[in-house]
């Protein structure tokens, strides 16, 4: 009987051991519930970002992101979920993609879908996250938080880097940097520029900056938004913005 107690008892502590959280995820935690929480998980998403709309729909098992513009082929439609990627044009399936352009139309309505999610998205299986410590911006004080992604299941740009700059008081991310390898490579950071809450998600708008050099490390990008040697690139705005619960 003793001997089926410690057993009991060794599995109860290993269990609870494994659920032992990391500073960095308690933190993501945090700010995902300060950016919609539980919202995210039934919320289905419309919005319009550069003349094309967006549909988004993410759960911790199951997404489907569909996106929809004019061009001179037609009426497009592209849907990216769990089973892969179809492009529609006037309403025909397009059957004849080789896997070159199917996978940059998916890198595309990805990171769409993944900016637009954050910091939803930064929970999911595959996401590493490691916390650097405090550091102050333009006054604020911020924690500092790095994900990088597992290869199985990270997708094709899993050796992107990201860092987080997520307020100590309110937990909102504020500024984020990244680094990319597809399409060239590069690097950026982005400053929040606007907010929209709807329906209790808070939806963010950014500047979008670049360095001269795109070798330049994420981890001085910092110092380099600080000493004005960043290029604004682009506005990252999302318009008519609409979210639908589906339970």
């Amino acid at each position: 009987m003793r001997h089926k107690l410690l057993v009991l008892l060794g599995l109860i502590f290993t269990l609870a051991a494994c659920e032992v959280k990391t500073e960095a995820e308690k933190i993501v935690d945090k700010s995902i519930a300060a950016h919609g929480g539980e919202r995210y998980k039934s919320a289905r998403i419309d919005f319009d970002f550069r003349d094309i709309h967006y549909q988004i729909f993410k759960s911790p098992d199951r997404f489907e992101y569909t996106r929809e513009f004019s061009d001179s082929l037609g009426q497009i439609k592209d849907l990216l979920n769990n089973e892969g990627f179809t492009r529609w044009i006037d309403g025909v399936e397009v059957d004849t993609l080789s896997e070159e352009r199917i996978g940059a139309f998916s890198r595309s309505v990805n990171s769409v879908a993944y900016f637009a999610f954050l910091p939803y998205g930064l929970n999911d299986p595959a996401a590493i996250k490691s916390y650097l410590g405090e550091t102050t911006l333009n006054g604020e004080n911020y924690h500092l938080v790095k994900v990088t992604f597992q290869q199985n299941g990270g997708g094709e740009d899993f050796d992107d880097e990201f860092l987080y700059w997520i307020g100590t008081e309110d937990f909102y991310v504020d500024f984020m940097a990244y680094s990319y390898h597809t399409d060239g490579g590069g690097v950026r950071f982005r400053e929040v520029s606007s907010v929209v809450t709807v329906d209790g998600i808070r939806f963010q708008n950014y500047l979008n900056f670049k360095p001269e050099d795109k070798n330049t490390p994420v981890e001085n990008m910092q110092e380099l938004y600080e000493k004005g040697n960043l290029e604004l690139l682009s506005e990252i705005n999302l318009e008519n913005i609409q979210v639908e619960f589906l339970n």
